[in-house]
């Protein structure tokens, strides 16, 4: 179990991609699952592990829509009861393991681990881009961090860090005065900050092929406990005369849903949804490269800051002005957390 993330949430298992007609093992707050797809393609998840001598389910076969275990044949249904014990007709009423409610959203399979009962689709992060004809989605990857979640969602709520990790793709000089505002709701932050008349970082300027400054944004979007999306892009300087009108410049939304897989590692499935070249596969491919060469940088960092952690536990920090965001973030996280060791007892 990862003691600081709350069970009652949506959490990105996988990419839909990924789940198929095979067994597979997956990890997510410290314990293991076994995904596969019904034969009417029906994404299903369930606990890793037979309850008679705690065989991995993974290691059966998938007989029709259930799982065989592969050490005495006991046989799970997608519901988790046990449907057949080889050369026993009495199913005691204990042979069942556990389900979990899933569903299908932004090319990800997304599981629910608290209280089924709880496990409203509608809690799944929104953008409403995504399935917008006038805007192109691309998945990415599934980058594996040698970190806590939390430190990635740390990062994830922190316009500030682009100017110093990212400055071969996503940031330039022009922004490391400029302060960030926020604004918090019970559910999540919004960071943000405009840098005005200034040239264009990397990235854009291999896109957008602007001819002198621009007025560029980040607006960092985290919703607990693991979903963040940052807004940002460019237009030519002074054009852009509302912030509501972004979507007037070069525009993407760069998507960060992290899957928890226990106290020391967390995974980034990541995508963008962009207003530009949107019939263009090569784009897709020149963009996923150069937010490689960013999200690397972010681990790197991430991965030495966790080894610090560890290897120095009763470090004491101090707090700046850019750590209100992250330390509101973490608040609600924790309160979502007691609320999971509350529930019991109401």
């Amino acid at each position: 179990m990862t003691s600081n993330a709350p069970r009652n949430a949506w959490y990105p298992l996988t990419w839909s991609r990924n789940v198929t007609r095979s067994l597979a093992r997956h990890r997510l707050l410290g314990g293991d699952l076994v995904a596969y797809r019904s034969e009417a393609g029906v994404p299903v998840a369930l606990d890793d592990m037979c309850p008679h001598r705690l065989a991995p389910l993974s290691m059966g076969k998938l007989k029709g829509d259930a799982v065989e275990c592969g050490y005495h044949g006991m046989t799970f249904a997608p519901n988790g009861r046990c449907v057949r014990i080889p050369g026993q007709s009495m199913i005691p009423a204990n042979a069942r393991v556990p389900s979990y409610p899933l569903h299908e959203k932004m090319g990800l399979v997304w599981i629910w681990p608290g209280d089924p009962d709880r496990a409203d689709p509608s809690l799944i992060y929104d953008l409403p881009q995504y399935n917008d004809p006038g805007w192109h989605a691309a998945h990415g990857d599934a980058l594996r961090i040698e970190a806590n979640y939390l430190n990635l969602a740390d990062n994830l709520c922190d316009p500030a860090h682009v100017s110093f990790v990212h400055l071969s793709t996503l940031g330039n000089a022009a922004s490391e005065e400029i302060p960030v505002e926020h604004t918090f709701s019970d559910s999540g932050v919004l960071v943000w900050r405009w840098i005005k008349d200034a040239l264009p970082i990397p990235l854009f300027a291999k896109y957008g092929n602007f001819r002198g400054n621009v007025d560029r944004w980040h607006y960092y979007d985290y919703a607990a406990p693991c979903s963040a999306v940052i807004d940002f892009g460019s237009a030519d300087a002074h054009v852009i005369k509302n912030p509501e009108d972004r979507g007037q410049g070069l525009r993407i939304f760069a998507c960060h849903f992290i899957t928890p897989v226990d106290e020391h590692v967390c995974i980034d499935h990541w995508l963008h949804v962009r207003n530009f070249a949107i019939d263009d596969a090569d784009v897709d491919q020149r963009l996923h490269a150069d937010f490689r060469i960013a999200f690397n940088e972010d681990k790197e960092i991430l991965e030495r800051i966790e080894a610090m952690e560890r290897a120095r536990p009763n470090a004491k920090r101090i707090r700046i002005g850019i750590d209100a965001a992250p330390q509101r973030m973490r608040r609600i996280v924790e309160r979502m957390a007691a609320g999971d060791a509350a529930a019991p007892a109401a």
